[in-house]
């Protein structure tokens, strides 16, 4: 009968916030209102990083890039949470979009760490080897970063949803989350989890802790060659060409090891699935925010752009 029951699942059934129904409302404007933010904010820098000739750079042709996959990124939870949001009651979601979900999931996920990565040692190249910075970030080395982080981040996810959704599951399986993410769809299984459970893990931590040391490493280089400069204006203008990307980099790090790194014991599905709301959802907002506030080409680009709007609307 176990056997049975374990190779019959068709669906599986989003718990959401159904189980918290006097925040569903509340979330799902909330959850709306950020939504639209980050897709504004983010095809905004799109935007401004493709028109704009000051902007013309490798930080901001990976910003660009950034942008790009959390536009992706949001579009593949944030449509389907907002409709969950709006039943009083869970609703199933096929093997096969619950796979789709997943799988882009961490295609976005990994690329975004990669990209990340890759701006640090922008950064790096730009203020430590200045002589070398057209050879080390030229044209190509850049497209092939890029396509590096896509690469694998298709990789991985096909190898984390080639582990999971091979495992047998009940035939009635309620995921207590808003979206198919690794663990709690993992943990349904009836069988064979364990194994696939460490795999999955030890590629989570390997691919969220070796581009943070990459860019560790890179800042602290970073950080010597700015403690060498006599200038305190100098190294107050070097810093703050970092403090974005920083900022971004702690955001994402910071809530992505608390979402998949930290102990099991102790946590809670209301915890897990809060975590996972900002991770998922209101960091992507930030991220155009903090670039576009904190950074004074972006700033001076959107200056430019909203003159040219404003006269070509006055006829001039």
């Amino acid at each position: 009968m176990a056997e049975e029951n374990s190779t019959t699942a068709t669906e599986f059934l989003l718990l959401g916030f159904s189980d918290l129904r006097g925040l569903q409302g509340p979330l799902y404007w909330m959850v709306l209102l950020v939504y639209l933010i980050t897709l504004l904010g983010n095809s905004l820098i799109i935007l401004l990083t493709q028109a704009s000739p000051g902007l013309q750079t490798p930080m901001y042709f990976f910003l660009r890039h950034l942008s790009t996959v959390e536009l992706i990124y949001t579009t593949d939870i944030v449509p389907r949470t907002l409709v969950d949001l709006a039943s009083p009651q869970p609703r199933a979601i096929s093997v096969q979009s619950c796979a789709a979900q997943m799988y882009f999931f961490i295609v976005l996920g990994i690329s975004e760490c990669c990209l990340l990565t890759a701006m640090a040692y922008d950064r790096y190249a730009a203020i430590c080897r200045p002589l070398h910075y057209s050879t080390l970030m030229s044209q190509q080395a850049c497209q092939a970063m890029v396509g590096t982080s896509w690469l694998m981040g298709m990789m991985t996810a096909t190898t984390h949803c080639s582990l999971i959704f091979t495992l047998p599951f009940p035939s009635h399986p309620i995921i207590p989350h808003f979206l198919c993410d690794i663990l709690p769809v993992l943990r349904l299984a009836s069988a064979g989890k364990r194994k696939s459970e460490i795999s999955v893990m030890t590629a989570t931590v390997v691919f969220i802790m070796i581009p943070f040391s990459l860019i560790v490493t890179s800042y602290a280089r970073v950080l010597g060659a700015i403690l060498a400069m006599a200038s305190p204006q100098s190294r107050r203008k070097v810093f703050s060409t970092c403090s974005s990307h920083l900022l971004v980099v702690s955001l994402f790090f910071g809530s992505a090891s608390i979402t998949y790194i930290r102990p099991r014991a102790g946590s809670s599905a209301t915890t897990d699935r809060i975590l996972s709301l900002f991770y998922t959802v209101v960091t992507p907002m930030l991220n155009p925010i903090i670039y576009t506030l904190r950074n004074k080409e972006v700033t001076e680009a959107l200056r430019h752009l909203m003159k040219r709007q404003m006269s070509s609307a006055r006829g001039d």
